[in-house]
């Protein structure tokens, strides 16, 4: 007899970080299953640990073995940790995706400023719609977040419903877009919620989540205040915040400026959306130098203090077209993500020593977080009444956390799982039955490579230690034909003693090759052994580090 179907979850990546979000779901028995991918994101390296990474994504050999069972992408919305890493790693799964319109919209606008990008086709869907994907029953219900169109995805099966929340909060006023259905989540309550694999990012916060209205009077009140020019930096995909600020420069007689690519990006597709109907249009750049201080506003990139996006160009001076001065403000409408905060730090350390007023959300209520705090998350709970919850999008601590608050609002099953984990959600009981291949894969210019690949290794070796290289000719005999070449990558010039590290190396080669034995001498491979090994315990020696050290030996007949 054929066993029943299963329904299966896994996280291929969003758990145990904030990031690189991708969920899969199984429906069928262990022999033969369908797989629905719902959202496909990065997260961003940084240079002390990840050095010259650009980008890292989940590792999908799981689903490029079961490429033919995979039955579509469906995205939750259009922020890069949910949607970053389609255009690198659908060519590999080539499979439907289906988005709303402003998701998809963004994504087509990504696609195009990317040189070289595939075509990637994307079905449209509506939110709050319902539609097939293979086997799946698909609902789209409408959650407030940071971006517009954000949605939960309600997975409707013959083994049960699984609620997928995606990122979303509790906002009765969020500016832009539907607020969080309520209703809807009641009424998925009341018919039976299988599980419920729900966002963790807020779970250590007590309370709520202000909403965006509070944020857009804070800001009016701040740009109506300001005497000189004003520049305000946020998420470009935040188009509520966005609206918000042009209603600020709006309220206080002040045309607004765009300034990044970003923001030019979502901002035209925000546009083709309706998202800023009643709004005057935007000015570029180019226009910025035309209006008087106190008639200017300038929208930028660069919250998260990246190197050569518009705000840290403006700090440092460097920008062609904007320029601030003493008495001018600078608002960051953003909250420093982890890891962020040296590049940022920097920014504001730049502006204050300019004379420039800057106002971050220390100072004032000019940001709000997309994601739900404590009280939120009781209220999901209350409405969705679940058998089982997994939290996931959060490091260890957010997961945690919010498995506490689950288990105390009587939630009668919580699991807490690991990338990979394999999760039996029903029919009977929910339980991990296996592991599935997981694991990060690395953007390092235009190449993709796993995360054991030596690259990143060697350059946390070569960042920490530097590198000796030495190169030797030697006759058949072994004898040195030339003087040994010492080349000292990132090493200190003299050691405490003020000798020359180089002299000293040289010195070394010398010597160790001088007094082989006369068979490693004939032995190109043990002379390099050799005075590696010697290269490396001499630099230890008077530096204190091990170096990284090559040796070339070259064998010339004469």
């Amino acid at each position: 007899m054929t066993r029943p179907d299963e329904l299966t979850f896994s996280p291929l990546g969003g758990v145990g970080q904030i990031g690189m979000n991708l969920s899969i779901y199984g429906l069928g028995n262990r022999h033969q299953r369908s797989w629905l991918a719902i959202d496909l994101g990065v997260y961003f390296g940084d240079e002390e640990h990840l050095p010259g990474i650009d980008l890292v994504m989940p590792d999908i050999t799981f689903l490029e073995k079961q490429k033919k069972n995979l039955v579509g992408l469906v995205l939750t919305h259009a922020h890069e940790d949910h949607f970053g890493a389609i255009i690198d790693l659908w060519p590999k799964l080539q499979c439907p995706i289906y988005a709303t319109k402003f998701s998809a919209s963004l994504f087509e606008a990504k696609c195009a400023a990317e040189r070289g990008s595939p075509k990637i086709p994307v079905t449209v869907v509506e939110s709050g719609s319902r539609f097939n994907v293979g086997p799946f029953d698909i609902e789209m219900i409408p959650v407030a977040h940071s971006i517009p169109e954000s949605h939960a995805i309600a997975i409707h099966s013959p083994v049960g419903t699984v609620l997928h929340t995606g990122d979303w909060k509790i906002d009765p006023t969020p500016i832009i877009g539907k607020p969080t259905d309520e209703k809807r989540l009641r009424e998925l309550g009341d018919e039976g919620v299988l599980a419920v694999i729900g966002d963790s990012t807020n779970a250590v916060r007590d309370g709520r989540s202000p909403s965006e209205m509070e944020v857009a009077a804070t800001l009016t009140k701040l740009v109506m205040a300001a005497k000189g020019r004003v520049a305000v930096t946020t998420f470009a995909s935040n188009v509520a915040r966005v609206r918000a600020v042009a209603e600020a420069a709006q309220a206080s007689g002040r045309e607004v400026v765009l300034v990044g690519r970003a923001m030019e990006r979502v901002v035209q597709v925000a546009r083709e959306c309706g998202y800023l109907d009643g709004l005057p249009a935007f000015r570029n750049a180019d226009y910025y130098g035309h209006f008087p201080p106190d008639k200017v506003l300038a929208l930028c990139t660069g919250s998260q203090g990246e190197s050569r996006a518009a705000l840290a160009r403006i700090a440092n001076d460097d920008h062609p077209l904007v320029t601030l001065n003493k008495g001018d403000t600078v608002i960051f409408s953003s909250r420093t993500i982890p890891g962020n905060e040296k590049a940022v730090g920097t920014i504001i350390n730049g502006l204050v020593t300019q004379g420039i007023e800057v106002i971050t959300d220390r100072d004032a209520l000019v940001h709000v977080s997309g994601h739900p705090r404590r009280d939120e998350l009781r209220d999901m709970i209350s409405w969705v009444r679940p058998e089982l919850l997994i939290p996931v999008h959060g490091e260890a601590l957010h997961l945690s956390e919010h498995a506490k608050l689950a288990r105390a609002c009587g939630v009668p099953k919580v699991m807490i799982v690991k990338t990979g984990d394999l999760v039996k959600l029903g029919p009977g009981d929910s339980a991990v039955i296996d592991e599935l291949p997981s694991g990060r894969i690395f953007k390092d210019g235009a190449i993709l490579e796993s995360e054991k690949s030596r690259a990143v290794t060697e350059r946390r070796r070569l960042g920490f230690a530097g590198c000796a290289m030495v190169a030797l000719a030697i006759n058949s005999k072994g004898d040195l034909l030339d003087d040994p070449a010492v080349d000292l990558i990132g090493i200190p010039e003299k050691n405490s003693s003020g000798q020359l590290l180089d002299d000293i190396v040289y010195d070394i080669v010398l010597e160790v090759v001088e007094n082989l034995p006369k068979a490693r001498k004939r032995d190109p491979d043990a002379m390099a052994e050799s005075v590696r090994r010697a290269v490396r315990s001499t630099l230890a020696e008077h530096w204190g580090k091990k170096t990284i050290c090559y040796v070339q030996v070259l064998t010339v007949e004469q």
